[in-house]
Formats: C-alpha cells, structure tokens, sequence
C-alpha cells in the first residue's frame, strides 16, 4: 500500500527533500543510496567477512535505477565495497546518466580486483592517493568524482594536511569536486574542514548512536553530514527476530538475538517502534526521519539493493522529519533500557 501511495505521490510532481553537500554547493537529495551491500561477498586481510552475502548485479543494477527514478541521486561506495565491484556495478548502472547523479566514493585501502580481499596500510594512503582516485575513476567510468573520500578514520592528523593538499590539486585538476573524510573522530573531521573544498564527513548516526560532536563539526564548517549505518545495519528496519541468522559470507553472521547486546536491540527496537511508524510511516522511514531531525545537514545513506527498498527508502522523504515531541518521546523510551556491555 505505502509503495503505491508513495509512487503516486512523486509522480505528481511533489517537491522532493534536499540538501547541499556542504560548501561545494552541490545540490543533492536529502537522502542517499548505500552503495556497499552491491559490492557482494569480500573479505578484509585477515580474513573475515566484509560483505553483506551474494548480490545479483543485475537486481542492484535496477535498483539503482529505481533509486535515481525516484528522485535519489546520491550514490555513496568506497574502492573496497566488494574490492571495486560495487564502484564498476555503479558505474554500468549509471551509464547514459551520469549527469544525473552525485557520485562519492572513498579510497585508502589496498585491493585485489581477482581474490576479493581488502587489505590497509595507512604509510601508503598519502602515496597512493592519486593512483587509487584514477583507478576509481576507471571503475566508475566516469572522468570526474564528485565527493572523494578518505576511508581512514583513524589516520594521522598530522598526516592528513598533507594528504588534505594533495585533495585541493585533484581539484584542481578536475579529477574531484570536493572530499571528505569518513571517521567517527570529530578531531579528525575538523582537520579536513579547513580546507578550502572539504565538503563533508561521513561518520554513523542513527535511533541507537546519536553523534553530537561530529554533527556540531560539520554545523560549523558548513560541511554535509553524511551518515552511515542509518538503519543499524537492518535492525531498524524490524526484520529480526530472536531466530534469526544470517549466512556465513555476511559481515552480520553470529549475531546473536537470543541474549545480550543482540536481544537488548531488539527491545529497544519494539520501544520506540510506535512512535516511529506514526503517521503512516514504516520502521525504517521513522529511522530516516529521526536522522533528519537530528540537524538540518543529515544525509542519510541506508544500504539498497532492491527496487522494494529503493521504493521504502525514498517514500520517507514523502513524510519528511520527526518532530521535537517525538523525538523526545524517543529519547525517553530508549532511556529505560539497559544495553549490557559488549
């Protein structure tokens, strides 16, 4: 029902939400597309497992599709996603429409295309940075990327104002428009921020892990906050339950919602799950909406791989933010419950 009220209402020619990527300017949607799930089945270095299980590329692509048609035209991934077969499924999709869509990416980790494993070693972040913007670029098919950025979050902050210049030249040069840092770190964030084309950082925010000090960052420098894990990597969608497992090659295999942590999300989800849904609103939308509320610089980028969650995703923007009473009523429901230590 909610798919079909939704299609109909964008169709008519209802004014999507939308925001600026910081102080690039750049017109985006309030709302992003997670680009990592597409990049299918890969593993870090030492073995374990990065991905989000098997993907048909032929279903991410139309999900892409469905996304962009829908008024979504941020598409974040990262050089890792996959080991660059999320970037090159992106860029197949995006083909004939790339004037169309804001492309961010991220680089900083050693890939092999053939085995599928990601590897780190930040002493050749700052020497490799330009060869792994081209080798984006070529995945993407694309001769320019509009936010780049770095996928370290813990990197030097010494450092980083080398690599920060090195960013300003790819400017430049025309290879980026603008970059950003993805890290948790707000000390961090801040040392990207004052450069001169910093647009945004990406750091998590959703229901459960508020970030106040990275948002008040990007307040400030008038950068986009781009957040990841919006959903808590689905438990905010309302999917699990205390029997539910997932496959090996998922990076969320093992979690257990029969005790602990797991079983604790899980009643934190059923807390705040009325007020959420009110309005008409599904779990995940409500989530969407509580980003938003949370500053007027939030861009949400939930993970789609399906043209039905493209289609649930999107119709949040139909609603728009929570309000101060419902956010409110959030933070007192979520209050009440213990989570126990990891």
């Amino acid at each position: 029902m909610w798919a079909d009220q939704f299609s109909n209402f964008y169709f008519q020619g209802a004014s999507m939400m939308k925001r600026k990527l910081g102080k690039s300017g750049i017109e985006v949607s309030a709302m992003g597309m997670g680009c990592w799930a597409i990049g299918g089945p890969w593993t870090w270095s030492d073995g374990d497992q990065m991905g989000w299980g098997e993907v048909d590329d032929n279903e991410s692509i139309r999900a892409i599709h469905r996304t962009l048609d829908l008024g979504i035209n941020l598409f974040d991934t990262a050089a890792n996603y996959g080991a660059g077969h999320s970037e090159k499924i992106l860029g197949r999709a995006l083909a004939g429409r790339r004037d169309k869509a804001v492309i961010a990416t991220k680089f900083g980790h050693m890939i092999n295309q053939q085995t599928r494993v990601v590897g780190s070693d930040d002493s050749a972040i700052i020497a490799n940075v330009r060869r792994d913007c081209d080798n984006s670029l070529r995945r993407l098919g694309t001769d320019y990327i509009d936010l780049c950025q770095l996928h370290e979050g813990e990197f030097d902050p010494i450092k980083a104002v080398e690599l920060r210049g090195i960013l300003e030249e790819l400017v430049a040069e025309g290879k980026i428009r603008a970059y950003g840092w993805s890290t948790d770190l707000p000390d961090r964030a801040r040392v990207f921020a004052e450069g001169e084309h910093c647009a945004a950082n990406q750091h998590d925010l959703n229901v459960f892990m508020d970030a106040p000090e990275s948002l008040q960052v990007c307040e400030q420098y008038n950068l986009a906050s781009i957040n990841k894990n919006p959903l808590f990597r689905g438990i905010l969608t309302g999917k699990f339950s205390a029997d539910s497992s997932l496959p090996e090659n998922d990076i969320r295999h093992g979690w257990d919602f029969t005790q602990g942590r797991g079983a604790a999300r899980l009643r934190m989800v059923e807390a705040v799950r009325d007020i959420l849904t009110q309005g008409g609103r599904t779990l995940a939308q409500g989530a969407l909406a509580w980003i938003w509320a949370r500053s007027p610089v939030t861009i949400p980028i939930p993970g789609i791989r399906t043209e039905r969650q493209a289609e649930e995703n999107a119709g949040a923007m139909q609603f728009g933010p929570l309000n101060q009473q419902q956010m409110d009523d959030i933070a007192a429901a979520l209050k009440a419950i213990e989570l126990p230590v990891a």
